[in-house]
């Protein structure tokens, strides 16, 4: 398996994807700056908290225009996922554009709790292999307020007060909304998945 790369942007679920790497047989390599991403084979960006701190974050490493040109693979993760999209609604802050779409704050309703915290079904929305293995209305573990529209790049949908995008994938660029590494068998299989396909 080719050699697989975790940016640290300083979220909280860094250790939790890497453990979970390590539960497949992965030993990851944290970096830091864009010199880490040379020679990888597979490049993960967690993240959690808020997009402009995110952004923030990624511009003072020098990895905006690195992960922009980025030719391999890339998997972003909750806040990272977000972040590979034009822009986000939370702050207003330009994001990473490598994906078409603005993330937008989920919309309150009677029932309906934002931040969106807890187990939620995933609805195929169309073939990837990113979903091998996993059974469509499988549950995955999510955390968050904000969530990208669902386009024609949108692999698994969710609903939560409306449909938004919970695994992506264009090309070799795919993300997950929630938390694969919280997410049991159903995160194993698409982190599995995302290292072991061919793109």
């Amino acid at each position: 398996m080719s050699s697989v790369v975790v940016v640290d942007a300083g979220g909280a679920n860094l250790g939790s994807v890497c453990y979970a790497l390590e539960r497949l047989g992965v030993q990851p390599r944290v970096v830091t700056d864009a010199a880490g991403l040379e020679g990888a084979g597979r490049v993960i960006l967690p993240g959690v908290g808020a997009a402009p701190e995110g952004m923030r974050r990624l511009h003072a490493q020098g990895l905006v225009e690195p992960l922009r040109a980025l030719q391999a693979p890339l998997l972003g993760i909750c806040l990272g996922m977000q972040l590979l999209y034009e822009r986000s609604e939370e702050g207003e802050v330009e994001c990473l554009g490598l994906l078409q779409g603005v993330v937008h704050r989920l919309p309150a309703a009677p029932g309906i709790r934002v931040p969106h915290m807890g187990w939620n079904a995933l609805r195929a929305m169309r073939p990837s292999a990113l979903l091998d293995g996993v059974a469509d209305g499988a549950s995955a573990y999510f955390v968050h307020s904000y969530a990208a529209p669902v386009t024609a790049d949108t692999v698994a949908a969710s609903d939560h007060g409306s449909l938004f995008t919970a695994v992506v994938q264009h090309g070799r660029l795919c993300g997950a909304q929630f938390h694969p590494e919280r997410s049991a068998a159903t995160g194993a299989h698409i982190l599995r998945n995302f290292l072991e396909m061919d793109f």
